[in-house]
C-alpha cells in the first residue's frame, strides 16, 4: 500500500544515503499518483523530517535507551515521521501519527519492533500530557538553540556572533518556516494589476512586496507552477524578492554591455534584460552547459532577445576584458540565506566547504572586475550570511585593488533600507521578510585596479 507516509518514509531512506531531499521528493512523487491532499502531506514530511533532524534525533536519545545514531537507519528514519507528526504537525490527530507510524514499522521489516515503537511514540505524549517538555536541552545558549530549531553548532555560533542570541532564535524560527513563493512581473508582456487579476480570478492569494516594483508573494498553496496564469504567455518567472532586489541594485541602463558572470538558471540575466527594455548586449556566462539550458528556456518563455550565452568558466574568459559597463558576479556559495528552502543544506554544508568557497569567490571577483571598462561596476551579491564568504572577500579585493571603492545606495532608494555603514546591504530573513542575501557594489575608479 502505498500512502503519504510511505511515500515520505522512501524519500527520507534515499537522503540519507546521501541524496538531495528535493531530488528525493520528486523522484517519489513521480512514481505514484497521489491525490493533492496525500501529496502535500508526504512533502511536509519528508521536508520536515530533514529540516528538524537533530531535534528529531534528541528526543530519541531522551526516550529510547539506545541513542538515534545507534538504532537501525531505517527504523531512525520512521521515528523521525512520527515525532515529527506528534511535535511539528497540529492537524493529525496524536492516535492517527502512532498508529500510522506503527503500521509503517510493521510494513517496512520491523513487526518485532512495533511494541518498541508504539511505546517511544506513547512515552512522548504521556509526557506532554503530563506537560513535562520531553525535550531536555542544555544551557550552552549554542547548543540549546542548536537542539531546540535544529541547526549544527557552527552555523549557530556564526549566527550569534553577527547579530546575538534574541536575533538568532528568531532567525532560527523563520528558517524553519514553509518557503513562500515570490513571482517576477515581466513588464515587456505585462503589468503588476493584470497578473493579480489573473491569479487571484484562479483563487490564488497574492499579495505586493514593499519596493519592489515587479515582486508578487503567492499567499496561497499555488499547485504546479506551470498551470498558474500567464506561464506559457511569459507573464511571470519564479524568484524571491531578494534575488530581485540584485537587478535592481546592479541599476542596468538600455544600450549597455551587461556581463552576468555566473548566470545560470539565469533569475538575475532575464531580470536585467527586463530592466533594460531588452535593449543593449548581456552575455550569460556559466561553467554548466545543461543549466545554461534553462536559462535560453527561461528567456524564450519571457520573449527576450539581449542575452547571449558564454559557455565557460568566469575564471578564465580574456576576452571580457575591459569590455562591460557593468558586471553581475551573483557567486557560488553556502546558501546559508536560504534555509528555509533548502531542508538539508544545513546538514551538507561545513565550516570546511565555506572556506572552499570563500576561496573560489575570492578568485571569481579578482578574474571578473577585469571585465569592466573605466568608471564602471561590479555587483558582488551572494545568498548566505556568512563573512567569511561576504564582508571577508570585499575586504580582502579592495586591500589589494586600491582603484576600486564601494559604491552605497543612494539614500531613499529601495536598496538604502538594508544599506549597512559600510555601504554594503545584508538582508535578514527575519527582519525583512526574504531569503538572507548580501549584495555590494562597487565602481572601478582608476587604472591602478
Amino acid at each position: 500500500m502505498t500512502n503519504a507516509r510511505q511515500i515520505a518514509f522512501m524519500a527520507l531512506r534515499d537522503v540519507h544515503k546521501g541524496a538531495y531531499a528535493d531530488v528525493a521528493v520528486d523522484r517519489v512523487l513521480q512514481k505514484v499518483k497521489l491525490p493533492d491532499s496525500d501529496r502535500r502531506l508526504a512533502t511536509e514530511l519528508i521536508y520536515g523530517s530533514v529540516r528538524r533532524q537533530r531535534t528529531l534525533d534528541a528526543l530519541i536519545d531522551q526516550l529510547a535507551t539506545k541513542k538515534s545514531q545507534q538504532q537501525p537507519p531505517e527504523l531512525r528514519t520512521i521515528l523521525h515521521i512520527g515525532l515529527y507528526q506528534l511535535r511539528f504537525h497540529e492537524r493529525i490527530p496524536a492516535s492517527a501519527a502512532v498508529n500510522t507510524t506503527v503500521e509503517l514499522a510493521k510494513q517496512n521489516g520491523f513487526s518485532g519492533l512495533t511494541g518498541f515503537v508504539n511505546g517511544l511514540l506513547r512515552q512522548y505524549l504521556r509526557l506532554v500530557d503530563n506537560c513535562v517538555e520531553p525535550l531536555k536541552l542544555p544551557d550552552n545558549p549554542v547548543e540549546r538553540l542548536g537542539i531546540l530549531h535544529s541547526f549544527p553548532d557552527w552555523i549557530i555560533q556564526m549566527w550569534l556572533d553577527q547579530i546575538g542570541v534574541v536575533e538568532t532564535e528568531k532567525l532560527c524560527e523563520w528558517m524553519n518556516q514553509t518557503p513562500t513563493i515570490d513571482l517576477r512581473i515581466n513588464p515587456l508582456r505585462t503589468n503588476l494589476e493584470e497578473v493579480e487579476a489573473a491569479l487571484t480570478s484562479a483563487g490564488i492569494l497574492v499579495r505586493r512586496i514593499p519596493h519592489l516594483p515587479q515582486a508578487l508573494r503567492l499567499i496561497s498553496s499555488p499547485g504546479p507552477i506551470q498551470n498558474l496564469p500567464g506561464f506559457s504567455e511569459g507573464w511571470w518567472v519564479v524568484q524571491d524578492s531578494s534575488a530581485q532586489l540584485v537587478s535592481h541594485f546592479l541599476d542596468p541602463q538600455q544600450g549597455e554591455v551587461v556581463i552576468d558572470v555566473c548566470a545560470a538558471p539565469g533569475g538575475k540575466t532575464t531580470h536585467i534584460a527586463e530592466l533594460i527594455q531588452d535593449n543593449g548586449k548581456i552575455w550569460a556566462c556559466d561553467r554548466t552547459a545543461s543549466r545554461l539550458r534553462k536559462l535560453q528556456a527561461n528567456a524564450k518563455r519571457l520573449n527576450l532577445h539581449s542575452i547571449q550565452i558564454c559557455t565557460g568558466d568566469s575564471r578564465n574568459l580574456p576576452q571580457f576584458y575591459n569590455t562591460a559597463d557593468r558586471v553581475l558576479l551573483d557567486a557560488p556559495c553556502s546558501g546559508l540565506g536560504t534555509l528555509h528552502r533548502h531542508a538539508d543544506a544545513r546538514w551538507r554544508q561545513t565550516p570546511q566547504t565555506i572556506q572552499e568557497l570563500s576561496l573560489l569567490q575570492q578568485q571569481l571577483i579578482s578574474h571578473t572586475s577585469n571585465f569592466i571598462k573605466q568608471d564602471g561596476v561590479l555587483v558582488y551579491a551572494t545568498c548566505t550570511l556568512h563573512p567569511v564568504e561576504n564582508e571577508n572577500v570585499i575586504s580582502l579585493f579592495l586591500a589589494e585593488n586600491p582603484g576600486w571603492q564601494i559604491e552605497p545606495p543612494q539614500n531613499g532608494t529601495p536598496d538604502s533600507i538594508y544599506s549597512a555603514p559600510q555601504g554594503w546591504l545584508k538582508l535578514w530573513p527575519h527582519l525583512h521578510d526574504m531569503d538572507g542575501f548580501f549584495m555590494v557594489r562597487l565602481r572601478k575608479t582608476n587604472d591602478s585596479g
